[in-house]
């Protein structure tokens, strides 16, 4: 599915170098090289806060533990997404809203997160799934109107670009009151470990979420708030700071890897391609095309797996179907968009490495193979 290895091979001298750097200054913690990688990323996004924390589920966590929330106070958020999304706001005794997501963009659906919203929703957590961000525009226009708290889960979409109405235009995690990212190395922007970063123009916010990340700690040994243990190390912010320099690139080739699979199914009635919105850019981190209900997911699956071509369905059970998420307010059948999905999804190989030979042989077996595996 990915190819993190070629892809070292082409940056090694560079990638090599700064991690050797690390070993030999010694700064393995808060060093540094994550000072150079957060101003680097500040710039790369426009944005005027870069917290680097130890991964994305953590990232999402100080967000919401920034904002103040209380125990029982809800938070809206899609329920075709992964499952951290969710997992930290039951952490925090938040309680976790879900609504459909749209067929088209697999982002929440504008229509359900408004009627979602009660006296006690604090706060929205949209969800940018695939590498393309969620309709912002009225979903920013929804957190003003009910005076709500807007945390992007932008883990899957950086690099991704918004264009507002009046022609303003955003970079994913960065329009709300925090943005939230991962470094998983299979990740658009990916180290060679966990990694996450927290994104935010607010200062208090930033202070807030600095605060936390560090053990609730400003001045050392003086715990002003309960907080967590959460950083980057620095040799993975070694690795981001030469992987960033690419990302312009790394974004280039997947987007042109999309479109070789594009053109290829564009005749295949049985597939239906993915779907960019008209205000974002789609910067692909998973090619998932839908298949029609009389295709065999797991048949086909398979059978691409003998040519040695790997898939993967993300995601193959909706939130609110979870076992550890089961409620009472919801039952199979609420939100038919997303169980639809969850049964009909199906990601193939996305990676800056894909070469049209290898393009090819993914299309021409998938083209061929499907026919095969109707119901």
């Amino acid at each position: 599915m990915v190819d993190v290895k070629s892809q070292y091979d082409r940056i090694k001298s560079e990638v090599d170098a700064g991690i050797q750097e690390v070993i030999e200054t010694a700064f393995f913690v808060k060093g540094p090289k994550v000072t150079e990688f957060q101003k680097d990323l500040e710039r790369f996004l426009g944005v005027k806060h870069v917290i680097p924390v130890g991964n994305g589920t953590d990232a999402l966590q100080i967000s919401l533990m920034s904002l103040g929330l209380k125990r029982g106070d809800e938070v809206i958020t899609p329920t075709f997404t992964f499952i951290a999304t969710a997992e930290v706001v039951a952490l925090l005794g938040l309680t976790p809203v879900v609504v459909d997501v749209d067929p088209d963009t697999f982002c929440m659906s504008l229509e359900s997160v408004e009627k979602a919203i009660t006296p006690k929703t604090k706060a929205i957590v949209p969800v940018h799934l695939f590498g393309q961000n969620a309709e912002m525009e009225g979903i920013l226009e929804l957190a003003a109107k009910h005076h709500l708290y807007l945390v992007e889960d932008a883990c899957q979409s950086i690099n991704s670009e918004y264009t507002f109405s009046d022609g303003r235009v955003c970079m994913s995690g960065c329009m709300g009151n925090m943005g939230c990212t991962s470094f998983f190395p299979s990740k658009n922007l990916g180290c060679y470990g966990d990694g996450g970063a927290i994104f935010t123009n607010d200062d208090n916010l930033a202070a807030e979420a600095r605060c936390i990340a560090n053990h609730g700690m400003v001045v050392r040994y003086h715990h002003d708030k309960i907080g967590v243990n959460s950083r980057l190390d620095s040799i993975q912010a070694a690795v981001l700071c030469v992987k960033l320099k690419y990302l312009n690139d790394y974004t280039k080739r997947r987007q042109a890897a999309a479109d070789f699979y594009n053109k290829a199914f564009a005749n295949c009635s049985w597939i239906k391609t993915p779907v960019c919105g008209s205000k974002s850019t789609h910067v692909f981190h998973q090619y998932t095309i839908c298949l029609d209900e009389s295709v065999d997911r797991d048949l086909l699956s398979k059978k691409l797996d003998e040519k040695g071509i790997p898939s993967m369905v993300y995601y193959p059970i909706p939130l609110h179907l979870q076992k550890a998420y089961l409620d009472e307010r919801y039952k199979r059948g609420d939100f038919p968009v997303s169980e639809k999905l969850s049964q009909t999804v199906l990601s193939l190989p996305m990676h800056t490495e894909l070469d049209n030979e290898q393009l090819a042989y993914i299309t021409d077996n998938v083209c061929h193979l499907i026919e095969e595996c109707r119901k």
